[in-house]
C-alpha cells in the first residue's frame, strides 16, 4: 500500500485492512522517490494515495472491500 503521512484516506484504509486481518506493506511515497513514481504512473501523473497493488491490479483510493475482493481473485 502506497501512502503518505497526514493522509486521512490512507489512515482509514490501513485501519480497515488491519481490522480485516489483511497483511500489507506500507510504502511512504514521501520517503521513497521510486514509490512516488509508481503512484504517479498508475494515476495519470498524480500522487493519489492510498494506491494499492494486488497482483497485476492497481487500486486507487480503494475501499477495504475492494482490496479483499482483489486478493480473493488471486486464488
Amino acid at each position: 500500500m502506497y501512502w503518505r503521512p497526514g493522509c486521512p484516506f490512507c489512515a482509514n484504509l490501513q485501519a480497515g485492512l488491519l481490522d480485516a486481518g489483511v497483511d500489507f506493506t506500507g510504502i511512504n511515497i514521501w520517503e521513497d522517490p521510486d514509490a512516488a513514481a509508481v503512484v504517479r504512473a498508475a494515476n495519470n501523473g498524480n500522487e493519489l494515495v492510498p494506491t494499492v497493488v494486488v497482483g497485476d491490479k492497481t487500486l486507487s483510493n480503494p475501499s477495504v472491500e475492494q482490496v479483499v475482493e482483489a486478493l480473493g481473485a488471486l486464488n
